[in-house]
């Protein structure tokens, strides 16, 4: 069977298995899926809780239901995200996770039984509660027609440059930069000049201004408030110098949320968006950060009414029980309860991980704590031979991404981006000293360590 979680619903484990069938499917296999009685029969599981998987699937536009005759894979389905190997990612909170299946489960019972009318769709709902997440003021606020959703970031960027009649245009980003992001606008044909940063870690302001006024830029990716991968706080000062200088020039303004409700000390006073002009800006962010891989779904804030006839003419099939299930969880406040613990554990998983590596490697790495975010970017004053730390770590409680991944010019190739999706300390030990022996046998001795 599918990969299951402790504690999940039996609903959940049938459409776990279905899904393991699908994509064998897609791999050339057999088409039809079982009927509702043989997968009852087979997992020993109720006709309700099969339906109910079955249900969620259908609206997810991945199987279809001829009468008489059963469900059958949808090869040409649209929506589903694929995910990205290699995403360092912790695993989402339990109790985040638990309550996702719970609305999702009393929604399907409603969808089954017929038991309370679907007054509303999932996608409305959703993007009602993110508009209200967003709005701070009577003078700054979102309403729903503002808020556009997609399967993921992918999706959603490809989207948004299509819409704005910007592909294949230059755009400025922060380096490094998310690697999610730079995927997106290599796809989609863009010409990407990575801004360097200054002292402070910010993009550098000479540098944004000398490029603004030589290139055709038509948009900046720029960080909300916590740039990434470093994990550096964008200070509200350079917020508003970087405001004046895109005051001076018509470009569009892509602002990065997605990893903002990630800072240590909690969310900051203001964001970038509070220094620009709303009408050439953009927001970004993803339920992933917060929720887990069970909610992949991004998100795009904007005033422009073109990205609301792009986003349906592209008719992304989204299931509406997760997204009525998100909007649930949204409005009730239970996502902003548990940031708190969230950001707590984020941090002294860093820690950790920072004090695991100094004691291994010492003055052979550079590092510093960042402010927020789940990963450590760390320098090596070594070369890194990718494949040999990648099959050394593969299993263990590391995850690991090379550096150069956050830039499209062949930067960072001396510097790793590290996460820890463990808790207990002896795993990490030995995932740091797997990780010595392929960059130095005689940094392989054990250190010493302790939580």
């Amino acid at each position: 069977m599918a990969r299951s979680i402790p504690g999940e619903f039996a609903y959940r484990k049938v459409y776990r298995y279905l899904e393991a069938l699908i994509d064998q499917a897609s791999n050339g296999g057999p088409c039809r899926l079982p009927s509702l009685r043989t997968l009852s029969r087979r997992l020993q599981v109720s006709l309700a809780t099969v339906q109910s998987a079955y249900s969620l699937l259908e609206e997810e536009g991945r199987v279809h239901c001829l009468p008489r005759s059963g469900y059958y894979v949808q090869h040409d389905a649209k929506g589903g995200a694929a995910p990205v190997a290699g995403q360092a990612a912790l695993p989402a909170p339990p109790l985040l996770e638990r309550a996702l299946f719970t609305h999702e489960r009393r929604l399907a019972r409603q969808r089954v039984h017929n038991i309370a009318p679907w007054q509303e769709h999932g996608s409305a709902r959703l993007r009602h509660a993110v508009a209200e997440r967003y709005t701070r003021c009577s003078s700054r606020y979102w309403c729903a027609e503002d808020i556009q959703l997609a399967p993921d970031v992918q999706s959603l960027l490809e989207t948004v440059l299509a819409a704005l009649a910007l592909q294949g245009g230059t755009v400025l980003v922060h380096s490094p930069c998310c690697w999610q992001v730079l995927r997106a606008l290599a796809r989609a044909g863009m010409r990407v000049l990575e801004v360097p940063a200054d002292t402070c870690g910010n993009p550098d302001l000479s540098t944004l201004a000398r490029l603004l006024g030589s290139e055709p830029v038509c948009m900046l990716v720029m960080p909300s408030c916590l740039g990434m991968p470093q994990g550096r706080l964008v200070s509200p000062h350079y917020q508003q110098q970087l405001g004046q200088l895109l005051g001076q020039h018509a470009v569009w303004l892509l602002e990065n949320d997605l990893d903002s409700e990630h800072c240590y000390s909690g969310p900051p006073s203001t964001r970038l968006r509070d220094w620009v002009d709303p009408r050439r800006l953009l927001v970004m962010g993803a339920f992933e950060a917060a929720v887990g891989a069970e909610a992949p779904y991004a998100y795009v804030l904007g005033h422009d009414a073109v990205l609301g006839e792009a986003f349906a003419e592209r008719a992304f099939r989204l299931a509406p029980l997760r997204l009525q299930a998100l909007a649930h969880m949204l409005g009730k406040g239970e996502i902003e309860m548990q940031q708190e613990r969230l950001r707590s554990d984020l941090q002294r998983h860093m820690q950790c991980l920072a004090r695991a590596l100094e004691l291994q490697f010492g003055n052979l790495v550079a590092l510093e704590m960042p402010h927020g975010g789940r990963v450590l970017w760390v320098h090596f004053r070594q070369s890194l031979p990718w494949d040999d730390i990648a099959s050394a770590i593969a299993g263990s409680a590391l995850q690991v991404m090379p550096g150069v991944q956050f830039s499209l010019q062949g930067r960072y190739q001396q510097y790793l981006a590290l996460t820890w999706v463990g808790e207990q300390a002896t795993d990490l030990q030995q995932a740091v000293e797997r990780l010595a022996r392929v960059l130095d046998p005689r940094c392989g001795r054990p250190a010493r360590l302790t939580r």
